[in-house]
């Protein structure tokens, strides 16, 4: 009945089927993430959740005496057909399984009198919705002290949406055995699909598991590059890298597309990543320097760093404007409009205008993007770092960072064709949410309605409200984590895209924020999209880390009408953190803030190129809608780093009065802001409320406040 050397439940094989040993292939981990309860839990962080919350670094330790019991609600009858317990050192000599229907009455599954502590797997038969481990002996003085506490089998009737799967053929997983050969014809021939397309339907996601591998890989649209080791060290590449051919030396269009938690050993001593928008480099390691323009050193319109380390010179070169955040660079060359940085080490000092840096010493509050990793066995977790304040620097740089493992297991593992309906059953039933590389179609809102919820996206998944509905609406709840997704709205209106928080919302989530890392919005460009308002953040003390809100204007479905968006990005929260904030081209406000105390490092935009005429931008008696909109009634709001542009193309008569727009109270600060005509095409009068001087004429220079008011 028992068997000591199972180890883990479940494993993770190569062809990437999350399954349980052949065994048990019918099994599936009903217990981790359900709510559970205990006779007693020693203080500290001992409490019963520890035994099945998937990591095997934590445990649930009881009180040092007889009997004590463990208890989990399964949340509806199920067959029950396996326990897996894994004991830390205060085991137990002697205890049972036990099944219940109401947790009144309980019959036994198995009794064990000779336990000897490590791993326990019993085969069980019985249906209930509670199963408890009722510990009768204990094999130490101490307490009864479980790593992990596994119930498997299924659901009775329809089991309805389970943790773990296939993550699709679209997601691309390498091993430093295979030939770097095939590995790096594997890599080309997802780069020719991908290099130029734009608003093609194909999505991809690289992985590599920790090695070396003699390749280059280049990374085209919607494809992410990711190393699947615990520190960006435990995978070296020869390059990861973005350059501009396709669209003859412009950078200006080389969207969506990531890296993220590798090393890159350039042999030319420069690896380059001339990227524009939506384009994250995360926990990344280069050892030796980053080139951030085209080959051609053409326009670039980036661009987003954080939790990364470059050994040597970080040249931005042709690049606009960039924003890097809590990681190390060895230097920094030149700057063409605005250059921000937030907790780095080697940072230009502050200097804008001239040159225009911007630079924190340390970014307030932040937390990293949750990644994909994978152990020794070759089991895939997500971690979850944790929340850091005044950061700089990396996270990973002295050791192991802080933070939470979950198991593949305890995510619904999406794949294009689901529904949302069942998305939703599995979100109700407490799994995570991974959406696997494609594009999926939405005829309701995906409701997260659960704390610490993470919704992770890997090779840009692409999500499309159809008739009109919300794509995702996020409760008032604690920590809840969405990243690396696509939000593209449909052709029918929809009245907000994403929506954080309800109305009114107004828990405190200071110690455990929403978060949003890598979530980018499009209405038009694949088809003409609208939407009246596309992020609306109701809830305090969200973080929104590195997201781009563009309404297209190029692609399929763009005009004035068309692709109709009034509004980008709403938030009405209080204490709202803002790093790395691109909005652009919206009909009327591109950033509306409503909330108090909050707080942008970094924000560019492009007012929309397709306004017919100086009436259609007309607000009142002022001409045009400004870029970022800060209510009236606010008393407290402080921004750094911050630039609009104007590129009036249809009538390049057009005057913006003014990019900025805020109440003039001591508590609202703005530092270090531009705004800029390009080429002449429309002017601006005012950088902030009237202060600032107008551009003028063709030559595309900027008007400049260091300081407002």
């Amino acid at each position: 009945m028992k068997a000591r050397t199972l180890g883990t439940a479940i494993a993770v094989a190569s062809s990437l089927f999350v399954l349980p040993t052949a065994a048990h292939a019918a099994e599936h981990l009903l217990s981790q993430g359900r709510p559970v309860t205990a006779s007693s839990s020693q203080p500290g962080p001992f409490s019963a959740a520890q035994a099945v919350d998937g990591d095997p670094a934590t445990r649930w330790a009881s009180d040092w005496s007889d009997a004590q019991w463990l208890q989990v609600d399964l949340g509806s009858t199920s067959k029950v057909r396996r326990i897996v317990l894994s004991w830390e050192a205060a085991y137990a000599s002697g205890y049972k399984i036990q099944i219940s229907s109401d947790a009144l009455t309980w019959t036994d599954l198995a009794t064990v009198a000779d336990g000897d502590g490590g791993s326990d797997s019993l085969e069980v038969s019985g249906s209930g919705r509670y199963v408890r481990l009722l510990g009768q002996a204990r094999a130490t003085p101490y307490g009864y002290s479980l790593f992990e506490f596994q119930v498997l089998g299924k659901a009775s009737g329809d089991a309805g949406p389970v943790g773990g799967g296939d993550l699709g053929p679209n997601v691309l997983v390498f091993d430093p055995s295979m030939p770097a050969a095939d590995v790096q014809a594997r890599l080309d021939a997802v780069f020719t699909a991908q290099e130029s397309a734009q608003f093609g339907e194909g999505r991809y996601a690289a992985l590599f598991r920790p090695g070396s591998y003699d390749v280059d890989a280049k990374v085209g649209f919607y494809t992410s590059v990711h190393g699947l080791g615990k520190s960006p060290d435990d995978v070296t590449l020869k390059g990861v890298s973005v350059d501009a051919q396709w669209f003859g030396g412009n950078a200006t269009q080389n969207f969506w597309r990531s890296t993220e938690n590798l090393s890159v050993a350039p042999p030319s001593g420069t690896n380059r990543w001339a990227v524009a928008q939506a384009a994250p480099f995360r926990r990344m390691h280069i050892k030796g320097g980053l080139n951030l323009a085209p080959s051609s050193y053409g326009w670039a319109s980036g661009g987003y760093i954080a939790d990364s380390k470059v050994d040597g010179l970080v040249g931005t070169y042709s690049q606009q404007q960039w924003y890097t955040r809590d990681s190390s660079i060895g230097s920094m060359s030149n700057a063409v409009w605005n250059m921000v940085f937030s907790g780095v080490q080697g940072a230009p000092a502050q200097s804008f205008p001239d040159p225009p840096y911007t630079t924190l010493d340390t970014t307030p509050v932040s937390r990293e993007k949750p990644y994909l990793y994978a152990e020794a066995d070759g089991s895939l977790r997500v971690f979850v770092p944790a929340k850091r304040r005044l950061a700089r620097g990396t996270s990973w740089g002295n050791g192991p960072e802080a933070g939470g493992s979950l198991s593949l297991d305890r995510f619904f593992v999406a794949r294009p064709g689901v529904s949302a309906a069942t998305i939703n059953a599995a979100l109700a039933k407490g799994l995570h949410l991974l959406f696997t590389p494609g594009i999926y179609h939405l005829d309701s809102t995906i409701q997260v309605n659960d704390p610490d919820t993470v919704v992770l996206g890997l090779g840009l998944a692409t999500l499309v409200p159809d008739g009109g509905v919300t794509a995702m609406k996020v409760a008032d709840v604690d920590g809840v984590k969405l990243a690396g997704f696509l939000i593209d709205a449909g052709t029918t209106n929809s009245p907000a895209l994403l929506e954080i928080g309800p109305p009114g919302a107004s828990a405190d989530h200071s110690d455990d924020p929403i978060s949003m890392q890598d979530v980018f919005v499009r209405i038009g460009g694949q088809f003409a999209g609208k939407a009246t308002t596309s992020v609306v953040v109701n809830s305090d003390d969200t973080i929104i880390d590195h997201t781009w809100i563009w309404r297209a204007d190029h692609g399929d479905g763009v005009g004035w009408e068309t692709n109709r968006a009034d509004y980008g990005l709403v938030v009405n929260g209080d204490d709202v953190l803002a790093t790395g904030l691109f909005v652009e081209h919206f009909n009327r406000y591109d950033v509306t803030w409503n909330g108090e105390r909050g707080r942008t490092i970094f924000f560019q935009n492009e007012k929309s190129y397709d306004a017919p005429d100086q009436a259609s931008i007309q607000n009142g008696s002022v001409r045009g809608y400004a870029a970022y909109k800060v209510a009236d009634t606010v008393r407290a709001h402080e921004a750094w780093g911050l630039g609009s542009y104007c590129y009036f193309n249809v009538d390049p008569s057009i005057v913006q009065d003014r990019g900025f727009e805020v109440p003039v109270t001591p508590g609202v600060r703005l530092h270090d802001v531009l705004v800029i005509s390009l080429g002449g095409n429309g002017q601006f009068a005012h950088v902030v409320n009237d202060t600032g001087a107008p551009t003028q004429g063709t030559s595309t220079v900027p008007s400049q406040v260091v300081g407002f008011p």
